[in-house]
């Protein structure tokens, strides 16, 4: 008999909220790996109502990505959404320097980095789940991704620059892994001294401050 996914809730019920609580680093929830689903579970209606708890919880943030893990649900879901008001006010060399382009929203489900190039870039990145800071990491430049969608189809996608990050970042949660512990621990500040001291700066010249060579 198939596994059911837990979700908030029921399929009938009428006055659930739509924005769940993120759970913070140190939550156990947060370090395990998190079980794929069955196709089965994709087709319940349970299954529907938690994508849309997923999405409206993502945008109010607001953040590029949610996992399962990051709202107590340790099974291997996650939602991206890169919408173009994210990038306002954003120099466009600075867009331009993280290949950062609005991203659809789209679900995936049990997915698998199964191509990652050997070019690495860094950037600061943050976690709705490590509220408040930012830390440089090193990610692969491009990666390729096989995953089911919402309705269970199997698909495959190839991402570069920001897209290529989220990605990497949302799959590392369905791993129980946290960008904390990729990141150049030395570069680890809050968001307001990272936009007082590295706002208009390049990567280089944040390494440079801070004597990371």
């Amino acid at each position: 008999m198939p596994r059911r996914t837990i979700v908030p809730g029921n399929a009938n019920s009428k006055l659930l909220p739509l924005r769940l609580k993120i759970v913070q680093t140190g939550d156990p929830v947060l370090r395990q790996a998190a079980r794929p689903l069955l196709a089965e579970e994709i087709t319940q209606p349970e299954f529907d109502q938690l994508i849309g708890h997923m999405r409206e919880t993502m945008r109010d943030a607001p953040g590029v990505g949610l996992a399962a893990p990051q709202i107590g649900l340790p099974i291997q879901v996650a939602v991206i959404e890169d919408r173009p008001e994210y990038s306002q006010g954003i120099a466009p060399e600075k867009l331009a320097e993280r290949e950062r382009v609005p991203v659809p929203f789209m679900v995936l489900v049990n997915p698998q980095i199964v191509q990652a190039s050997e070019e690495m870039i860094e950037f600061f990145e943050g976690c709705l789940s490590v509220a408040g800071f930012r830390a440089l990491v090193k990610r692969a430049r491009h990666v390729t991704v096989e995953y089911l969608d919402e309705t269970g189809t199997a698909r495959q996608l190839q991402a570069s620059g920001w897209f290529a990050r989220i990605l990497q970042h949302e799959i590392d949660h369905l791993r129980g892994h946290l960008y904390i512990d990729r990141m150049e621990p030395r570069s680890f500040a809050t968001i307001e001294n990272l936009a007082r001291n590295g706002k208009d700066r390049t990567t280089q010249a944040v390494r440079q401050a801070l004597g990371l060579q």
